[in-house]
């Protein structure tokens, strides 16, 4: 993580890659560079406070419970049950300390709202119908978020193409540009280098689901 200036904004501009997070009721701008991974901004306007996480899992993420009786359509309704999966805990973590840093901050828990990024198959195509990482981390943050009860209010997932993002804490602002070519190999590289990095890293830690008090 670090930080710097550039003539186009008058805020600084703090740098984060992944596995890292930033929350800040301050008038800086977040940034990060996303293949697979997944980056999720959340904010709470009527604080003033807002965050930036980068996470992937290093593994599938697998509804391991069927939906409930009369459920119809392609969504998994979702279960608790799933995040205990030693893939999704890397997850839960990533949401976890940025949640839980915006609440040190003073952000109102019910005012929270979320804009999520990435999940580029930069890292590869699933071999005999098995998921990408892309997609797991793209299902793991939609069924985390809607589990959680916190609106997502845009997206930008999937493609094949790796993605700049800046945050606008003071705003909720979201600015995308999509990165193509070389630098989208670079990505790909980087993203590797985190995702075995986590794969032998041991999963500690119990799970935590956030509730009223």
């Amino acid at each position: 993580m670090y930080s710097h200036r550039v003539l186009a904004y008058e805020q600084p501009i703090t740098i984060i890659k992944p596995g890292e997070f930033l929350v800040s009721q301050d008038d800086i701008i977040i940034s990060t560079v996303l293949g697979s991974c997944i980056a999720v901004a959340m904010y709470d306007a009527t604080s003033g406070s807002g965050g930036l996480n980068h996470f992937m899992l290093p593994g599938a993420f697998v509804h391991q419970h069927p939906a409930k009786k009369g459920q119809q359509g392609p969504l998994i309704e979702p279960d608790p049950r799933d995040f205990l999966e030693d893939s999704a805990r890397y997850g839960m973590y990533a949401m976890e300390v940025l949640i839980n840093g915006l609440l040190r901050l003073g952000a109102n828990r019910e005012s929270l709202v979320a804009k999520v990024f990435g999940g580029a198959s930069v890292l590869g195509f699933g071999k005999d119908g098995r998921k990408t990482v892309a997609q797991s981390n793209v299902d793991f943050v939609f069924e985390y978020l809607e589990t959680e009860q916190i609106p997502i209010i845009a997206s930008d997932v999937g493609g094949s193409e790796a993605r700049k993002i800046l945050f606008f804490i003071k705003s909720g602002k979201v600015l995308l540009k999509r990165i193509r070519g070389t630098y989208t190999t670079l990505v790909a590289q980087e993203e590797h280098i985190y995702e075995e990095r986590l794969k032998a890293k041991p999963v500690d830690g119990a799970v935590r689901f956030f509730t009223e008090e």
